[in-house]
């Protein structure tokens, strides 16, 4: 090979190193513009927030403080709260419901219903000034389930013990190796029975209705949406165009403006997400939701396997 060929091909080189580094740099320096335009609120326009609940709801810290934040944004105009969730646990169904009417005593929010909408769904749902549900969406299914397994059985007949030194009677209550007391069952219905009363309060004041009204639709069933629109736990029937329509309507919400999904991501990553990972982030959650770990007590509609 010749003296200039080898030449060529390390100016190639050369040239192809140099186009990347210009192109790393051009990429870091729209981040930071994107991050500090974020903070600032340049790129912030008049806009009707969505937040997409979906799936089992848990705890999230990162969501409660972003729907939180929505409260003091003032391109923020309303709220949108769509919801297609079978519940999930008391706690996290309590927080997002609480964010959000935090930031229902600042503007207009309005909630959602597409498939379902029950239990801790259900829960969140209320904390909006209106709530649309389709005729057959599924809601409702006020109630607490707090459930347990016990094996003492099983390992019984295979020769395994398991002993429990505790520092009180009920420490170990429920338990996978022993049965429920007496004592433990009264005490765990008690703690089921005042997050029932937690969640009747809940609908009870945003529903302008009493808890007695309430504890009488509220024996865990689901209904319908025409059906709940009937008892008073839904206030008409529609999707976000009735809804966008109502707020323009009664809260003076433009209809022209845009929507925008709340994220727990920085303005920065989101655009690169969206640009570099659509695919690749619907895989991921895809994975992650199957690894979410059920915790404690759950305001969640599980229609019975038994077949009864």
């Amino acid at each position: 090979m010749s003296l200039e060929t080898d030449l060529l091909l390390d100016r190639r080189r050369l040239k192809r190193r140099l186009f990347y580094w210009r192109g790393a740099t051009v990429l870091a320096v729209l981040v930071s513009l994107l991050a500090l335009a974020d903070r600032a609120g340049i790129v912030g326009r008049a806009h009707v927030a969505r937040l997409v609940v979906s799936g089992i709801i848990t705890e999230d810290r990162k969501l409660t403080e972003a729907v939180t934040k929505l409260a003091d944004d003032d391109s923020v105009k309303a709220l949108l709260v769509r919801i297609d969730s079978p519940g999930g646990s008391v706690a996290g169904g309590e927080a997002l419901h609480d964010a959000i009417a935090r930031v229902a005593a600042k503007k207009p929010v309005v909630s959602v219903m597409a498939g379902t909408a029950a239990s801790a769904g259900y829960m969140i749902a209320v904390s909006g000034a209106r709530i649309f549900a389709r005729n057959a969406t599924l809601t409702g299914s006020i109630g607490v389930i707090l459930e347990t397994g016990e094996a003492s059985g099983l390992l019984g007949k295979l020769g395994v013990t398991a002993e429990a030194i505790t520092s009180g009677p009920l420490k170990d209550q429920p338990s996978f190796t022993r049965p429920l007391t007496a004592q433990g069952r009264d005490v765990l219905h008690g703690l089921v029975m005042d997050m029932y009363d937690q969640f009747v309060t809940m609908v009870a004041t945003s529903r302008n209705m009493t808890p007695e009204q309430v504890r009488a639709l509220a024996d865990g069933r689901a209904y319908t949406g025409r059906q709940a629109l009937a008892l008073g736990l839904v206030d008409a029937i529609g999707g976000e165009p009735e809804a966008r329509a109502w707020l323009a309507a009664e809260r003076g919400v433009a209809a022209s403006l845009p929507v925008e999904d709340v994220s727990v991501r920085g303005l920065a990553e989101r655009t690169l997400g969206e640009a570099l990972s659509g695919v690749s982030e619907d895989i991921l959650k895809s994975v992650l939701f199957q690894g979410v770990r059920l915790d404690g007590a759950w305001a969640v509609w599980q229609p019975s396997q038994s077949g009864d």
